[in-house]
């Protein structure tokens, strides 16, 4: 039964990619019989694709148009995993909102009514974390953008916006040229897009925030995939230190010199925090809280010596923080 699931599956994407196939075309790649193939075109017919034949010396098939749309195979299971997919997607993409109701809206209508029944039984309300600060939304052109040239192996030229999301200008003072990378992955974490590339003219590999990426033209050049110094590429972004993070809209914000290694602290600081490199073992990281007893509170968790750096606010709930919690131990 699998097996011929994932046959018909195969012969419907077969037939959806060419206006007219011959029966023999559509046997040899499905590697079945024509006598199987016609099986396998009733099977579809009884589920409602609108499969013609064709006439000729070799006979044919070709996806017709209009009339009623057919159900989706998908099981039980799968149309849960879509509902519940849908409604809980982060808003990390601009102006997607209208999409996603209507992406659920549009597939509950190819649904039969027994699975529309239990995607009707997963209406969800997602709320906000409010410790979860993810970066703004990026425009669905730079995702785009992005996306095409990592799929494609192009190069991806790009502007790289400044913290508060302006173009550089030449009379900056921190002012860098136009990058040209070689985009290997997109990855998401806690909130953010991140782009994994390699940069030629550095010769260094770089993490960089997709929604401070400025996109210019594709390039259309190719270029031959590197290994990834760091296997695994979830590891390499987490641990990355020098990512493009930029502080999250904190109340109160402080930093502190930490005695732990810039990957360590990188890996498990909370979202909207800025790590800096100071040596191997020391780190200077940027964090915030709703109150500075909350940044000192987070602090501690790390489990590590610090040196306070400012502001004077951050020191004296340290110091709150030291008095409640020696009582505690009393």
């Amino acid at each position: 039964m699998a097996t011929t699931s994932s046959r018909l599956l195969r012969l419907l994407s077969l037939l959806g990619a060419r206006p007219n196939r011959s029966g023999r075309d559509l046997a040899d790649r499905l590697g079945v019989s024509t006598r199987t193939l016609r099986r396998d075109v009733e099977s579809l017919r009884e589920l409602g694709y609108p499969v013609q034949a064709l006439k000729g010396p070799d006979g044919g098939y070709r996806l017709g148009s209009g009339g009623r749309l057919p159900p989706l195979l998908i099981d039980d299971e799968q149309a849960v995993a879509i509902a519940v997919a849908l409604q809980t997607a982060p808003t990390s993409v601009a102006g997607i909102d209208d999409a996603v109701a209507r992406a659920l809206t549009g597939i509950k209508q190819v649904m039969p009514a027994r699975l529309r029944a239990e995607v009707d039984a997963m209406r969800l309300t997602a709320i906000r974390n409010p410790w979860e600060f993810s970066a703004s939304p990026i425009a669905p052109s730079t995702l785009k953008a992005v996306g095409y040239a990592v799929r494609n192996g192009h190069l991806l030229r790009f502007d790289y916006l400044t913290p508060d999301g302006r173009r550089p200008h030449p009379n900056d003072p921190d002012f860098t040229p136009p990058l040209r990378v070689e985009p290997h992955h997109l990855v998401m974490w806690a909130g953010r897009w991140y782009l994994v590339a390699y940069a030629p003219a550095a010769e260094a590999w770089g993490v960089y925030r997709v929604d401070r990426i400025h996109a210019h033209a594709p390039t259309g050049t190719l270029f031959r995939r590197r290994e990834l110094r760091e296997p695994d590429v979830a590891r390499y972004v987490m641990t990355s230190h020098d990512r493009g993070d930029t502080p999250a809209p904190w109340p109160c914000l402080g930093t502190v010199l930490m005695e732990l290694p810039p990957d360590v602290v990188a890996r498990w600081a909370p979202g909207g925090s800025v790590i800096e490199y100071v040596t191997p073992t020391q780190t200077r990281i940027t964090l915030g809280a709703w109150s500075w007893a909350g940044v000192a509170g987070l602090l501690a968790t790390f489990d590590a010596d610090i040196t306070v750096i400012e502001p004077d606010e951050l020191k004296d709930a340290c110091r709150t923080l030291a008095r409640r919690y020696r009582h505690a131990g009393e």
